[in-house]
């Protein structure tokens, strides 16, 4: 009789510990949903207050009359010289749009090609010793810190572009362009190295069962069922381009002149911003433009991230047979 009191004792202690342990357990998953909400909403509430700042320092360019007088909209285009300083301010954004383009399409030029068949390589061909080796030194790129790539540039690259090419200024938009490339190069690499290695097996089998070779399969194949997501690759790749700061600062020479070569000296919307913000008068025109000047900037690669995530989203759903 005693030991099935105790019997039933140590069951009911028992059944104590597991109901204490599944009450802790729920506790314990209450706090990490909490934790991992409030971690999402500091992400966009921070995203988010960055944007309302940009757009509020930036909105006397299109609201406030004195402002109005020297910096707006119509005095943006109506000059194509930007001297902020001077006794008659001139804030003409069309040498900044135009060095931006210059050195964005230098650099697009440089990266896409190289990334997406360097990709195609390490995807199809390349044997996987070669393949382990390549990616990680494609990648380390990445880890570059962009004012090392600069100084590269400004120091070493600069000289080797103006003896190949006789360019009349050693700091050019070429020179630029080709070091921006190499900063965006992984991630064009990675992102379509990703997505061609995506696509089933049975896609690359069955074209090569059909007598195709290799590279048909990789290039007719393999690439376009990979379309997608080597369009994302390439357009995250060209919001990185477009605003990057350090690389363009320190090799492009900082001439704000409309020129559509190469060899001239260029200065981007995002070295405007960077080499003149810390010495701008508080809520001057001069101020209020810098930041309508990272405004564009914003949506730009907003806009380009957007679309870039379309394109994932439609791989994920051709991959998912959607």
């Amino acid at each position: 009789m005693s030991s099935t009191l105790d019997r039933i004792g140590s069951l009911d202690h028992s059944g104590a510990r597991a109901a204490a342990r599944r009450r802790g357990q729920r506790v314990a998953e209450v706090v990490i949903a909490v934790a991992l909400r409030v971690c999402a909403f500091m992400a966009v509430a921070g995203l988010l207050l960055i944007m309302v700042f940009v757009f509020r320092e930036a909105l006397p360019v299109l609201l406030d009359a004195e402002t109005m007088k020297e910096a707006s909209l119509g005095h943006y285009f109506k000059t194509d010289m930007w001297q902020p300083v001077g006794d008659i301010p001139k804030y003409g954004l069309l040498p900044l749009l135009v060095g931006t383009l210059k050195i964005v399409l230098v650099a697009m030029a440089f990266a896409v090609p190289v990334g997406v068949l360097a990709a195609v390589f390490a995807s199809e061909f390349a044997p996987a010793r070669i393949r382990e080796a390549l990616k990680p030194a494609i990648e380390i790129l990445a880890g570059i810190p962009s004012v090392v790539l600069g100084f590269f540039a400004l120091m070493v690259m600069a000289s080797w572009i103006q003896a190949l090419t006789h360019a009349p200024y050693r700091l050019n938009a070429l020179n630029a362009g080709v070091a921006l490339g190499l900063g965006v190069l992984p991630t064009i690499f990675t992102v379509c190295e990703d997505a061609l290695r995506a696509v089933p097996r049975s896609f690359r089998e069955a074209s090569l069962a059909l007598g195709a070779t290799p590279w048909q399969t990789a290039w007719s194949v393999t690439l376009p069922a990979a379309g997608a997501g080597v369009s994302a690759g390439i357009l995250l790749g060209l919001a990185r381009a477009v605003g990057e700061t350090m690389i363009v600062l320190m090799a492009s020479g900082n001439a704000a002149i409309v020129s559509g070569s190469v060899f001239d000296s260029a200065r981007t919307l995002s070295a405007s911003i960077a080499a003149e913000l810390a010495e701008v008068v508080f809520g001057s025109p001069h101020y209020s433009t810098l930041f309508f000047l990272g405004a564009i900037l914003f949506v730009t690669t907003f806009t380009i991230n957007v679309v870039a995530g379309f394109f994932v989203d439609r791989l994920r759903k051709r991959l998912a047979g959607g």
